[in-house]
């Protein structure tokens, strides 16, 4: 009886929106996994500036077996990121080349999959993180977790970062000019600051993380770059200098991961110069959940980022803050650079789709 009066309340229409919901996430997956494979076969790139083609001269270019390459088109043109023109032939339009072929494109996004079959795969040791509160690592996710970090960033941080946004902080360009002390910490595989190494070679870079991976690929980084003035550093057993030495100190799109933001703030401050600059990329968020709920469509997307990755990341070590992705909103990042002793705090006007910026100073 219980059972029938609850079917007595239940909205049939509701129901059928909300499968149709859960299977639109359920397509997204499968999607996603496809645009891993598109990036990691280099099918995007095959496609890039080929015009149309067919399934068979897109297997012929790039040496796979056709009948897969066909399903994958179809696939890529029934989610409307591959166009199909008819008489089974598909193009890459140069719009789509941008954001899934052209690795130097500020909108490319498609490397960000590279990472997926291992974040996906954090989901068997979850569960034990919901029973006991403690999170993963950042290396939890291997290689291509760093891998995916630097190719989803990289693009719009090595087009943007020296002509767009460090001219905005007052009187640094002039001091890298002259030859400054530089710092990024969590500098992941050292994109950003390589950038900077190679715009001002008088400066002196150095670059602290504790990801044994994102380290040894900033070394690789390093070496293509042909860079000699920046160094990096495994934070885990060199501590970032406490002598008020650096000019420039940046942190991007890492605060929040941390399992003690507060520690690793403080150590700026001691760092920095009294003249010294801070330089702040975090998630672009409103400061509670309704706000956030009412305006930022990918929510949900950030939210389930924060359970695989970055809450498990700041929830990795006992008393972790577990900040979460969307976690160092601007409040919060204005409250704890006040607690740790800088007197300015001021958003930059940069347009980036995922991060704001600030800048911080004693």
């Amino acid at each position: 009886m219980a059972t029938a009066k609850y079917e007595q309340h239940i909205d049939r229409e509701k129901v059928r929106k909300t499968v149709e919901q859960v299977f639109g996430y359920l397509g997204g997956a499968a999607v996603s996994a496809m645009i891993y494979l598109g990036d990691r076969l280099g099918l995007y790139k095959a496609l890039d500036g080929a015009g149309p083609v067919t399934s068979a001269e897109l297997a012929r270019k790039t040496g796979l077996h056709e009948r897969w390459v066909r399903e994958w088109l179809y696939g890529q043109a029934a989610a409307r990121l591959v166009d199909y023109i008819g008489d089974g032939r598909f193009v890459l339009s140069p719009e789509a080349a941008l954001v899934l072929a052209n690795e130097a494109s500020p909108a490319f996004a498609a490397g960000g999959f590279c990472a997926l079959p291992q974040q996906m795969a954090v989901l068997e040791r979850l569960p034990e993180s919901f029973k006991t509160g403690l999170g993963l690592p950042y290396d939890a996710f291997g290689p291509e977790g760093a891998r995916g970090v630097e190719r989803m960033a990289a693009p719009w941080t090595r087009a943007h970062l020296v002509p767009r946004v460090l001219p905005q902080l007052e009187g640094v360009v002039a001091k890298l000019e002259a030859g400054a002390k530089v710092a990024d910490v969590g500098c992941g595989s050292g994109a950003a600051l390589i950038e900077v190494a190679k715009a001002y070679p008088r400066s002196v870079c150095h670059g602290y993380d504790i990801s044994q991976y994102a380290l040894a690929r900033a070394e690789q980084n390093k070496a293509v770059a042909g860079v000699h003035n920046v160094t990096f550093h495994d934070a885990r057993t060199e501590s970032l200098p406490a002598d008020g030495s650096f000019d420039l100190i940046m942190t991007f799109d890492c605060l929040h991961d941390m399992a003690h933001p507060k520690t690793t703030i403080e150590a700026i401050r001691r760092a920095l110069k009294p003249d010294g600059t801070w330089l702040i990329a975090d998630i672009n968020c409103a400061p509670t959940f309704e706000e956030n709920l009412a305006t930022n469509p990918f929510t949900h997307m950030w939210y389930g980022f924060s359970v695989l990755c970055c809450m498990s990341s700041a929830l990795s070590e006992p008393g972790g803050a577990g900040l979460g992705t969307l976690g160092f909103t601007e409040p919060v990042a204005r409250q704890m650079a006040a607690d740790a002793g800088f007197t300015r705090f001021r958003r930059l006007e940069v347009n980036n789709p995922v991060n704001a910026y600030y800048e911080v100073r004693p």
